[in-house]
Order: structure tokens, then sequence, then C-alpha cells
């Protein structure tokens, strides 16, 4: 029998790995944005895009900043 419904994809990503992931997503929808904006720049819409934009600015920044944190590597801790 088949199932009409299927299983979500087993997704075993390291953090690195779906920060990277998530950035370039915010980098699509950003430009996704940008496009729709130069498409229709006079349109009442136009100015909610812009918003969009920086705010998917905002979290690219906050995601490359996540996995910089993610990729450099603890501070040795001195025992005394």
């Amino acid at each position: 029998m088949l199932k009409i419904v299927p299983d979500p994809p087993h997704n075993h990503h390291s953090l690195e790995e779906t920060l990277m992931m998530a950035a370039d997503y915010a980098l699509c929808a950003e430009a996704v944005a940008q496009q729709a904006v130069l498409m229709q720049p006079r349109s009442p819409i136009s100015l909610l895009m812009m918003a969009s934009m920086h705010e998917l600015e905002s979290l690219r920044q906050l995601l490359e900043s996540a996995l910089t944190q993610v990729q450099t590597p603890p501070d040795p801790k001195t025992a005394h």
C-alpha cells in the first residue's frame, strides 16, 4: 500500500552546514525581493519589499556571525 504523505527527509546536517544553508536561503530570498522591487519600482508594495530586503540582510548578517562562532575553535582554558 502506498503512503499518501511521504515521510519527512532525514536531515543529518551539522550545525555549521545548517547555518550555511540558512544563509544561502536568506541570500536567495533577498535576491528575489530585490528583483521584485526592480520589476515594480513605483508599486505601493515596493516599500514592503524594501523592508523585507532590509530584514533579510540583517538575518544574513546574524547567520554569518553564528557561522563564524561555530567555526572558531574555543579558547584553551589555562589550568592553574
